[in-house]
């Protein structure tokens, strides 16, 4: 039966979002498989109650999706962006990268999640066990573990996270009083580049923070590491 995808707005974000046949929403516990271009072959969930869709959205079928995606315009593209396996929607000379931490307990068994996207859109995904540790540590090892894997050359940096505590150890001047040589190790990671933290809420559909925390979640169910390449 045809899926279409139907034109929709995440968060202020153009995307194209799955619908049944008869045009509502394919939401399943609460979630919609999402693209952000018809091109893209790789596909997220968002929240269902975090999508908007204006009367008289264009609506595409699936066919057209795999029709763009197969067509040669396409495929010359993936190859001199480097066979890219998503389409990222910031193309620039712009770092991006979304971390997260999990922990199953506070303290237990906790893990790391990491989503770089290099200027021009391939995404590169990695995840480490951590062990018994706090959700703070998580956090913090996600974000230290995201920038060392971007070049030290890289014009800009944005790296977002839902962590509010990260963000004011490692940007704000908080004072620590837990977590002190992580903390130190990554505020010198931080040091010298033109970077930002960029706060993101937790759990609200937007797909690459959604993405971290997957394989945050990964690495506590499998207690099993897969390291970011060097960039």
């Amino acid at each position: 039966m045809e899926m279409p995808w139907v034109e929709a707005t995440l968060r202020g974000q153009k995307v194209l979002a799955r619908t049944k046949a008869d045009g509502a929403l394919d939401a399943s516990g609460g979630r919609v498989e999402i693209v952000y271009r018809l091109s893209d072959s790789k596909a997220y969930r968002a929240g269902v109650t975090n999508l908007a869709i204006a009367p008289g959205a264009a609506v595409h079928p699936d066919a057209a999706r795999l029709e763009v995606r197969s067509s040669p315009t396409e495929k010359s593209r993936a190859k001199r962006q480097g066979d890219l396996s998503v389409a990222s929607p910031r193309v620039d000379a712009e770092w991006i990268a979304y971390t997260d931490g999990a922990c199953s307990g506070n303290p237990g068994p906790a893990g790391s999640g990491m989503v770089v996207i290099a200027p021009g859109g391939k995404i590169h995904e990695g995840y480490e066990y951590l062990g018994p540790a706090t959700n703070n540590v998580a956090e913090i090892t996600a974000i230290l573990r995201g920038v060392e894997a971007i070049p030290r050359a890289a014009r800009t940096v944005a790296i977002h996270t839902d962590s509010k505590y990260a963000i004011g150890v490692l940007t704000l001047g908080w004072k620590a009083k837990a977590n002190q040589t992580l903390i130190r190790q990554t505020r010198e990671a931080l040091a010298g580049r033109n970077l930002r933290l960029v706060y993101v809420p937790g759990h609200a559909g937007v797909p690459m923070n959604e993405r971290a925390d997957e394989l945050a979640r990964e690495a506590v169910r499998s207690a099993s590491s897969q390291p970011l390449p060097k960039l």
